[in-house]
């Protein structure tokens, strides 16, 4: 009995299986060309707000485009559209090869690059949503939703340790043919292996794309929890791209940092992401997935950005990574199940892509903003007011005496860096009180499938 269970299982996930591991190859692949290319950037540039706008214009496309994207998604073949966004993503990358070999790349062909990357992802995310929900059975969505992100925590992992190596090895030529390596694999086996139920409900979504995604946020305005539980992420996404914008700031100039270590910490949110995917996948159903998604991001905010604050260890890094990313996992796919759940199929690809605009909008936002606030007020404030005048053994310039100056040297240290630091500090304060804030709005809110 037992193993007809397991046989039927897997008979009826093989098409998932195939899928998700190819594609979480994939992923891994171009998260490689991505740390890669940071690691390049910055070697050029110097400067945290340079690197968080190689994000920004990925994250872009999901700000202008992704309301427009779902209703594409729900109109055509969801195969077909990822293969074809996936070919035009493959050959950004093989541009930025051409360009890098022959010694022509400069930093504003990344930008445009990966803003046309970023386009492509912003078509297929929302059509891979709806592919997988047609080839796993309802009652395997809290697993399969454990299992991708388990994949994203080892792609977390592996990715900053395998792009470091391969760069510092071979230069960013070596990780590009990594990510067109697995490119590679991923395309055959969609085309060929995987088959993806064609769309009963296409005929039905007639009517011009503007109207299809208007009737996605008419959707979410008539579903509150729905709507609410993403109006939070999107808070919870500004805070985080905040916190990613200042991280290899923090890092990489520390005399205990460097690219080797940024990657290292990095990894380590992988790790926890890891522990994580495996408690999502294994755990109960809970009582309130609502009240699951406010507590694992206020343990995440309120943990990990104090502790990089104050601490100057790779060690003490590490273990802050773990804490801030350990329930992540948990948080998402509570979120997935509701969406999963809650959404009529032929609403799925417009209501996620409307959900990417509203919670992913403020990715970009922060990044900007913690780059902007690292690079132009709390480094210069450090070292203007702060360790530069205490150092020369003067007061901290019109602000501070020197005892103050000496109290934020002791918390935050000195040198490039140490505005990465305070920075973190204030992302922790901010996020905790939006957390609390915030939550209080969403207790009202309880859902249990």
């Amino acid at each position: 009995m037992n193993i007809r269970k397991q046989n039927n299982y897997l008979s009826n996930l093989k098409d998932f299986y195939i899928l998700w591991s190819t594609q979480s190859l994939s992923q891994l692949g171009s998260a490689i060309t991505g740390f890669a290319l940071t690691l390049w950037l910055y070697e050029k540039t110097g400067s945290a707000l340079s690197t968080a706008a190689l994000t920004i214009c990925t994250y872009a496309p999901y700000v202008l485009m992704s309301i427009f994207a779902g209703a594409i998604s729900d109109k055509f073949d969801k195969k077909r559209t990822m293969l074809i966004c996936d070919a035009l993503a493959a050959l950004s990358t093989v541009a930025v090869f051409v360009l890098y070999r022959s010694g022509s790349l400069r930093v504003w062909h990344l930008y445009l690059i990966n803003m046309i990357s970023g386009l492509m992802n912003t078509v297929q995310q929302p059509a891979s949503e709806v592919a997988y929900m047609k080839i796993i059975p309802k009652e395997y969505y809290q697993k399969t939703g454990g299992l991708q992100s388990l994949s994203r925590s080892l792609i977390s992992i592996g990715n900053p340790v395998i792009a470091a190596a391969l760069y510092g090895l071979a230069g960013l030529d070596a990780a590009i043919a990594v990510d067109l390596l697995s490119f590679g694999i991923a395309f055959v086996s969609l085309a060929f292996f995987v088959k993806v139920p064609k769309d009963e409900d296409e005929q039905q979504n007639e009517g011009s794309i503007l109207k299809l995604a208007k009737e996605g946020l008419a959707y979410l305005r008539q579903n509150p929890l729905i709507l609410n539980v993403i109006l939070f992420m999107s808070g919870v996404n500004l805070i985080s791209s905040a916190y990613n914008a200042a991280l290899p700031a923090l890092i990489i100039p520390n005399p205990r940092g460097g690219n080797e270590v940024l990657g290292i910490v990095t990894s380590c949110s992988g790790i926890a992401m890891v522990f994580g995917s495996l408690i999502a996948t294994f755990m109960k159903k809970p009582k309130d997935r609502v009240r699951v998604i406010y507590l694992s991001m206020l343990f995440s905010l309120g943990t990990e950005n104090f502790i990089l604050a104050f601490s100057r260890s790779p060690v003490v890094w590490c273990f802050a990574q773990i804490l801030g990313w350990i329930f992540v996992p948990v948080m998402s796919t509570n979120q997935n199940v509701i969406m999963k759940t809650s959404i009529p199929e032929n609403l799925q690809g417009r209501v996620y892509a409307c959900r990417n605009t509203l919670q992913f909008f403020t990715i970009p936002v922060g990044l900007l903003l913690g780059g902007f606030m690292v690079d132009h007020i709390c480094e210069p404030f450090m070292a203007d007011y702060v360790y530069g005048p205490f150092m020369a053994g003067q007061t901290g310039g019109s602000f501070f005496s020197a005892q103050t100056a000496a109290f934020f040297r002791t918390l935050f240290g000195s040198g490039k860096g140490s505005g990465a630091a305070l920075m973190m500090f204030i992302l922790g304060i901010t996020g905790t009180l939006y957390c609390l804030i915030f939550g209080s709005r969403l207790r009202k809110y309880h859902y249990n499938d």
